[in-house]
């Protein structure tokens, strides 16, 4: 991945190499480039979020398996990268909404709450004894300012997106989206498209257990996580 003159330079988070580079942070987004394909769409209806599950070991269960996550009403959350990590900063998210609510007595926007996990992570890239935060995290909600859609770097750099994908077929499903996104899309369309790009991407029919969806429209802005009959009700009209 790098050349063997600059490996040397990857031994602390707080060494930079001549280049510029925290080796470690690099690392870091290999981590989230290996990880399940996740995405995120947006539209001035609502906010949809999905990913791929999958089956590691034969006596998995996989209803266990959990990749979309409930943050607040209004809030979603997925992830690629190292599930650990993921898991510790979407029970962090959690707090800090509470928090939030409980002292300002509003639900917390979702850019702030975005700026608040990306303060944690890159904490962690400028600490020596520590690691980055291996996992890049799509949140998406509704808030005062509408539909909104973020997406988290393991470096702690965020950006807003109208639709954006992540993990192993992150870029073919970024392409997918590039052609056929469209801001008028219903929340019913949002989800057609979600399924179809990610089939697009793995290059594979998913059945509805392999897929893991969530949506918050702006008529209703509370966060609802489809069920598998829902997806499977999708999937069955695309086919047809």
């Amino acid at each position: 991945m790098f050349p063997p003159t600059t490996m040397g330079y990857d031994r602390a988070i707080t060494v930079f190499s001549p280049d510029g580079k925290l080796y470690q942070v690099e690392y870091a987004f290999e981590a989230v480039r290996r990880g399940w394909t996740t995405l995120g769409i947006r539209s001035k209806h609502g906010v949809v979020l999905a990913a791929i599950k999958r089956k590691v070991l034969p006596l998995m269960d996989f209803s266990g398996i959990e990749k979309v996550f409930k943050i607040d009403d209004h809030i979603g959350m997925t992830f690629a990268g190292f599930a650990s990590d993921g898991r510790v900063l979407v029970d962090y998210a959690r707090l800090r909404a509470i928090q939030h609510k409980l002292l300002y007595d509003e639900k917390i926007s979702i850019e702030l709450l975005t700026r608040r996990i990306c303060d944690v992570k890159q904490s962690y890239t400028q600490h020596a004894g520590v690691r980055p935060f291996g996992v890049a995290l799509i949140i998406g909600g509704v808030d005062d300012g509408g539909p909104r859609l973020f997406m988290t770097e393991p470096s702690g750099q965020y950006m807003s997106y109208f639709a954006v994908a992540i993990g192993a077929e992150g870029q073919a499903a970024n392409e997918y989206l590039e052609k056929h996104y469209k801001q008028e899309l219903t929340i019913s369309e949002l989800i057609t498209l979600a399924i179809k790009t990610l089939m697009e991407a793995s290059k594979e029919e998913l059945g509805p257990e392999y897929l893991e969806i969530g949506y918050v429209s702006k008529e209703e802005p509370i966060f609802k996580k489809l069920s598998i009959s829902e997806i499977s009700e999708y999937i069955s009209k695309i086919k047809g």
